[in-house]
């Protein structure tokens, strides 16, 4: 976990940067209450730290940093503690991405387009699924995944980057929504050029 307090620090440095007089002199979004230890900077940061490594349980995350960098982190909360506050700097978080993307390659013209699948259940329980009945927009639905050759009943997540391969922007929609279609709702950056990542994403999935 040495390696992982050093880059916890790197990108606490980053997020202090660009964040700017967004938060206080403490790292937190100015507001009322109790001023909290752990700044809202640190859970941005405890959360990107966490993606770069792979850590895909919170249970066995913040157990081996109770356990193996209690002196590092002095101040660490609680995993439902990262939960309640990790909502709450979500948009200054977004928004420190979308700075980061654009110093490193803002002067960028061209940008490509692609899409992942997104499951979220098996093909013979798709019926059965009750995901979104109360609001249609946000409903899954069927969608092809031409690299895989297959059928899915889920979402499609789509990501705008640069040649240099840092995203942009990213959304996410049902799964029968083209790429090209995404890019007509597209309307926080204007892309002049689309470069297809493949011949098949012309055609409809």
């Amino acid at each position: 976990m040495r390696n992982f307090i050093a880059n916890f620090v790197r990108i606490l440095g980053i997020c202090k940067d660009f964040a700017g007089n967004r938060v206080n002199e403490l790292g937190n979004i100015p507001r009322c209450g109790v001023v909290p230890k752990f700044s809202d900077l640190e859970v941005i940061a405890l959360g990107i730290t966490a993606e770069a490594f792979g850590f895909d349980s919170e249970n066995l995350l913040f157990h081996r940093l109770h356990n193996e960098c209690k002196a590092d982190l002095p101040n660490l909360i609680s995993r439902r503690q990262f939960n309640a506050r990790h909502k709450l700097p979500a948009r200054l978080a977004e928004e420190i991405r979308k700075n980061v993307a654009v110093a490193i390659d803002g002067s960028e013209d061209v940008f490509c387009i692609d899409s992942k699948p997104v499951k979220v259940c098996q093909n013979a329980r798709a019926k059965r699924c009750t995901m979104g009945r109360d609001n249609r927009e946000a409903a899954p639905d069927w969608g092809y995944c031409a690299s895989q050759g297959i059928h899915y009943y889920g979402y499609k997540l789509h990501a705008v980057c640069g040649i240099h391969g840092v995203i942009h922007s990213y959304d996410m929609t049902a799964a029968s929504i083209h790429d090209l279609h995404y890019l007509k709702n597209f309307n926080s950056t204007v892309l002049p050029k689309i470069h297809p990542t493949s011949p098949r994403s012309n055609r409809r999935r």
